[in-house]
């Protein structure tokens, strides 16, 4: 240990949270905007009418035309999903995969015709959700470093608990003009501490949802690697059904359908049809989630060829996946009503500002005294934040402008939002070492801001477009999303004007002769420049 339990808590606390803060950074923002999921996807689709009401005739006959459409071009994929309509995605979502380490095949299509639907592709706010915890990487990959990451970050969490023992009279604290360094402290403290039984519960379960995936020898031991069997016992699907190998004909989906909807009082959710040309087909009838905490879909199986039910599977989780779905449940949110949705928004930027307050003081605290020069680690420190805290939310920024800008029917449309993202991000990460500290800060601030407000401006023309042409009223949706952006927008002038005016190396240097000495419960919560 250093000179003390605390004090040893205190360097694992700093470094355990910077190795590890710009990638939390990234979770932190795409995960709390993922609470808005649905919204975002709403407001990237505005061909969209979300007011049709469907019938479980029409959701009979909506499936018809989604398994017509896969047997003439997927005839040969060993599962086919359905996404059926709703209220809020009014269209046949089709998946689809060809062969193991093949790519997944999409399409869209119109729930009363079978056509294509008239919508732009886009990934909505499942490219934010996914990214949250895959950072569009592999799977296997990405969720690997995110929750390495997570594990990191519950260290860092338990760790600033014990180094700050004051942590309920930190709560009140804001010295804002004690000194630049002492002012990040006190933000990173009220931050955290606003909203840390939060910041615990988000943490800890975000690594529990991926637990098999960690710790997968027990599951691999009783079960000898079978997963399906596993989640069939456990309650969280329906039993599977080995290929007959023999053809057989899949019976009209329409009717079985309607037996589902009659059975489960939860929305159908989607169809998977397993083996659709073979003698065992299976079409699996899954629901949304009952309201509650626990993550579970209600599901019908039904026999492909005769249309005869097999299992129905509605609650009667065993305990430990029950346990499980409710951790996955919290993590998610999707139980929250909307006052409950925005607490846990607003809870997830606090977090955002917690890890980017600490990596900001990180730096203050070790700038160089007056004519030295800052090391390469400094110099790194400072532009990787920079990069990060100004460019992320002007990469989400220029995600959400891509979309109104390219072209509807582009090839591909769906990629170039993503590159749009990522370009953004990287030109910020660049263009951030290029410039001094005191420079960069409000030159990057205030791009994230202006881009903001250019997504308001385009996303204004395009609603008064389509009002010149004749289009049906404005949604009160739209005017609110882009308030909400223009709120951010703003926010984000104000930090920019806020740096701009504010030089902390002269500040510190102005402050170095007079500063008292701090007592020892204050140097233990401060992260050393030695460190």
């Amino acid at each position: 240990m250093r000179t003390g339990f605390r004090q040893s808590m205190a360097w694992l606390h700093t470094w355990s949270g910077l190795v590890v803060g710009w990638v939390l950074f990234a979770v932190f923002v795409t995960g709390t905007a993922s609470y808005y999921r649905p919204e975002i996807t709403h407001w990237m689709q505005p061909e969209l009418r979300r007011d049709a009401q469907f019938t479980p005739e029409a959701m009979a006959a909506a499936a018809e035309r989604g398994v017509a459409h896969l047997q003439a071009h997927a005839a040969d994929a060993r599962t086919w999903f359905i996404g059926l309509p709703s209220t809020e995605k009014p269209v046949l979502d089709l998946f689809w995969r060809k062969g193991p380490g093949r790519p997944p095949e999409r399409a869209v299509l119109d729930p009363e015709t079978g056509a294509p639907a008239a919508v732009r592709d886009t990934r909505g706010g499942d490219f934010l959700y996914r990214f949250h915890f895959e950072l569009n990487m592999p799977p296997l990959w990405g969720r690997w470093i995110v929750g390495i990451c997570a594990m990191i970050m519950l260290v860092a969490l338990i760790s600033g608990i014990v180094t700050h023992r004051r942590i309920f009279a930190d709560f009140f604290t804001f010295r804002r003009d004690k000194s630049h360094q002492r002012g990040w402290l006190d933000a990173h403290n009220v931050t955290g501490v606003l909203a840390l039984p939060f910041h615990l519960m988000i943490t800890y379960t975000g690594i529990v949802t991926l637990m098999l995936m960690y710790m997968p020898w027990g599951v691999n031991t009783a079960y000898r690697g079978d997963a399906q069997r596993f989640y069939a016992e456990s309650g969280q699907i329906t039993a599977p059904r080995q290929p007959a190998g023999r053809p057989g004909t899949l019976a009209p989906v329409g009717p079985m359908v309607l037996e589902a909807m009659a059975r489960v009082p939860e929305p159908l959710e989607r169809l998977s049809i397993v083996n659709p040309r073979d003698a065992n087909a299976t079409v699996v009838a899954v629901f949304e989630e009952p309201h509650g905490l626990s993550h579970e879909h209600p599901q019908i199986a039904f026999d492909g060829t005769s249309g005869a039910v097999l299992e129905v599977r509605a609650g009667g989780l065993q305990p430990a996946s029950k346990t499980f779905t409710t951790m996955v449940g919290l993590h998610e949110a999707h139980f929250a009503d909307a006052a409950l949705r925005l607490l846990f928004f607003l809870c997830g930027l606090a977090g955002c500002a917690m890890v980017a307050t600490g990596l900001l003081l990180w730096a203050v605290a070790r700038l160089p005294k007056p004519g030295a020069r800052a090391g390469l680690g400094l110099r790194l420190v400072q532009a990787l934040n920079i990069g990060t805290v100004a460019g992320l939310p002007a990469a989400v920024a220029a995600y959400f402008l891509a979309n109104r800008l390219l072209p509807a029917a582009l090839p591909g449309r769906a990629a170039w939002e993503v590159w749009a993202f990522f370009g953004v991000w990287l030109a910020v990460a660049l263009a951030a070492p290029l410039r001094p500290q005191r420079r960069a800060w409000p030159a990057m601030l205030t791009v994230s801001a202006l881009l903001y407000a250019a997504v308001c401006a385009a996303d204004v023309l395009r609603i008064a477009g389509d009002r010149l042409a004749g289009g049906a009223p404005v949604e009160t949706f739209y005017l609110v999303f882009d308030s909400v952006l223009l709120g951010l927008a703003a926010l984000l002038l104000a930090a920019a004007r806020k740096a701009a005016a504010h030089d902390p190396s002269a500040r510190r240097d102005a402050r170095a002769g007079a500063r008292p000495r701090r007592p020892e419960r204050e140097r233990a919560a401060l992260p050393e420049p030695g460190e």
